[in-house]
């Protein structure tokens, strides 16, 4: 199955930095390493849905200083990016801390009575 429609079915069209529900037009694929011309980060546990304005903010920007600009980012990347790299989720996880990421946690758990 194509990454992008996999994505929208296991996530919805939510941007995995903000958390706004976008379009599924309107939302894009980011890669969260940049890939640089590397084809091995076209895979699934290196990309995340984004908005256009985050995927714009972020563009080259190392995923580290990106989410260490808004730590509610990593929080936004727990939830929405438990397909990542082992890598990825432990360096959103070390940046969000461990009360937000229970919290984002629970709230990506589909049966969490709350997550809307």
């Amino acid at each position: 199955m194509e990454t992008r429609r996999w994505l929208l079915e296991t996530h919805g069209p939510v941007c995995a930095y903000c958390a706004r529900r976008v379009s599924p037009s309107g939302i894009t694929l980011d890669h969260v390493t940049p890939r640089r011309g590397q084809r091995a980060f076209d895979r699934r546990d290196n990309l995340v849905l984004a908005c256009t304005p985050c995927n714009a903010r972020k563009a080259d920007t190392s995923i580290m200083a990106f989410l260490l600009g808004q730590r509610q980012r990593a929080v936004n990347m727990v939830r929405f990016g438990s397909h990542l790299s082992p890598m990825l989720r432990q360096m959103a996880e070390q940046i969000a801390g461990p009360e937000e990421v229970a919290r984002a946690l629970r709230l990506a758990d589909p049966d969490y009575p709350y997550a809307d």
